[in-house]
């Protein structure tokens, strides 16, 4: 036994079972680690909840191992050696560490339930597209900003401090941060007041576009081109813009014809209505009977007489707008060619004077 406890000395004057205990406690936790996901595979049947407590699992342990990392080298005064002084706080490396591991595991934390648990509110309450994303958002950075409060309070920093960077900060928005804090402002209105949503369908500029994502300074939306447009959040604030989507999903839709003279306007009529009520039960349920479609004679024009029929569909997605009125003119052609029905083209009468001799 003597002999035992003098190698161990031995041992320890070396350094060698300071790093045998290190290698030790890392293999216990990752022990642990495995005996816990083995029961969450057990015990929990819910697909979704067992991927959110595996994905924190994993997280903890990873905190679980740099706390004990800190911990057990903290005979070592470097990672509590003093960088630099903000205020009256002093930053180590400790610090600097703890509040950067808090933010990765707040992000991270903030992912998962999102991804895992938040969709099930969603369907349980069946909130539409641009009300998750909405929520998404707000949870996200409310997540974060707790964390960061919580992190600097905790290990000691003199939230006062902040002061001084408040007082730095509000002399760069005077001087070039006023649209990143104007874009940051109206993001967080945006988000609240819901004036778009993701999932809408807008038009700027004479552009059409779906809204893809609305964050903190930006918002992107995805044309019919399937381009990319980062627009500033305050534009949607300050310019003006169409919404289709901003109360109503419908949308009225107009197709024009023009018909010879020697028409019958009646027969017209009949069979432009017809074409919308043939199409909807062929292909196309999306058109909507109410309201009903309604037929116009517009007006005589150079060449035709010239009727619009409109109609409605139920919503905007998978180009319908712009596929349905193709249909439709598809539909008109054909039976105005069974019906003998001429729609001509522009024409004009040329008399030719002769010369006076």
């Amino acid at each position: 036994m003597q002999n035992i406890a003098e190698w161990n000395g031995r041992l320890d004057n070396y350094g060698i079972g300071f790093w045998v205990g290190a290698v030790l406690g890392f293999v216990l936790i990752l022990a642990g680690r495995y005996a816990l996901k083995k029961g969450l595979d057990k015990v929990i049947k819910t697909e979704r909840t067992r991927l959110f407590l595996k994905t924190l699992l994993n997280w903890l342990t990873f905190f679980v191992l740099i706390v004990y990392l800190f911990s057990y080298f903290s005979r070592t005064a470097l990672i509590y050696q003093t960088l630099f002084v903000f205020g009256d706080t002093e930053i180590t490396i400790f610090l600097v560490l703890t509040v950067l591991f808090s933010l990765i595991l707040a992000v991270k934390l903030s992912n998962a339930i999102r991804e895992y648990i938040l969709p099930t509110v969603y369907e349980k309450y069946g909130l539409d597209r641009g009300m998750q994303a909405s929520m998404n958002t707000f949870f996200h950075y409310l997540i974060v900003t707790i964390a960061v409060l919580v992190a600097i309070s905790s290990i000691g920093f003199d939230l006062t401090s902040l002061a001084v960077f408040a007082s730095v900060l509000g002399v760069g928005i005077g001087f070039g941060l006023q649209n990143v804090m104007s874009n940051f402002i109206s993001g967080i209105i945006l988000l609240f007041e819901r004036p778009i949503k993701v999932g809408d369908r807008v038009i700027v500029d004479n552009t059409i576009a779906d809204v893809e994502e609305i964050g903190m300074r930006a918002t992107v939306v995805r044309t019919r081109l399937h381009e990319r447009m980062i627009i500033p959040n305050s534009y949607f604030l300050e310019e003006k813009f169409v919404n289709r989507s901003y109360a109503d999903t419908r949308l009225r839709l107009a197709v024009s014809i023009g018909v010879a003279y020697d028409s019958d306007v009646a027969l017209v009529k009949q069979l432009l209505h017809e074409s919308v009520v043939e199409l909807r039960e062929e292909k196309w349920n999306n058109i909507l009977l109410e309201p009903e479609p309604r037929v116009f004679f517009e007006d005589f024009g150079d060449s035709s007489l010239d009727f619009t029929v409109w109609f409605w569909i139920d919503m905007q997605s998978e180009e319908r707008e712009f596929r349905i009125p193709s249909d439709m003119r598809f539909k008109i052609f054909e039976k105005c060619n069974q019906k003998g029905i001429e729609i001509p083209f522009p024409q004009r009468d040329v008399n030719i004077k002769g010369s006076v001799s």
